[in-house]
C-alpha cells in the first residue's frame, strides 16, 4: 500500500480548510472539488502529509463528528515542537482535552478537539 490518510467529514469544508491552515499550517494540495449542489472535497497537506475535508454525507454514512455528536478516530500529528503546535491549535479555535505533557509511552502529548469534533494527538518524541 503506497499510502493511507484520513478523510475528514464536516458540516463547512471552508471554515476547516481556513482552521487547518491556522492551526497546523495545511496547505490545499491542489483545486477543490465543489459539486454543483454544494458539497466539496479538499486535499490538505500538512508537513507534506495528505489530509481530506469533505463535506459530511450522513445518508451515505459518513456525518460528521457535530452531526453524531462525538468521534471514534483521534489523529496523530507528530510535531518537532508539541506544545507550540498545541497552543496555535488552541488560539485557532481548537478545545484543549488534556495540555501537552511527558507521557510514559515515550511522548510529549496533549490533545485537541477541533471547531469540527476531529481529536487531536499532538506530540513530539521525548
Amino acid at each position: 500500500m503506497p499510502e493511507i490518510y484520513p478523510f475528514l467529514a464536516v458540516k463547512d469544508v471552508d471554515a476547516a480548510v481556513a482552521f487547518y491552515a491556522q492551526a497546523f499550517g495545511a496547505t490545499e494540495e491542489r483545486e477543490r472539488v465543489v459539486a454543483p449542489d454544494g458539497p466539496q472535497v479538499a486535499l490538505l497537506l500538512i508537513d507534506g502529509q495528505r489530509v481530506g475535508v469533505a463535506t459530511e454525507a450522513p445518508d451515505l454514512g459518513t456525518p460528521s463528528p457535530e452531526t453524531v455528536g462525538g468521534t471514534t478516530v483521534r489523529i496523530s500529528l507528530h510535531v518537532d515542537d508539541a506544545d507550540a503546535a498545541q497552543a496555535r491549535a488552541v488560539a485557532a479555535g481548537a478545545s484543549e482535552m488534556f495540555a501537552v505533557a511527558d507521557q510514559p509511552y515515550g511522548l510529549r502529548q496533549g490533545r485537541v478537539v477541533d471547531p469540527f469534533g476531529h481529536h487531536w494527538l499532538i506530540s513530539h518524541p521525548l
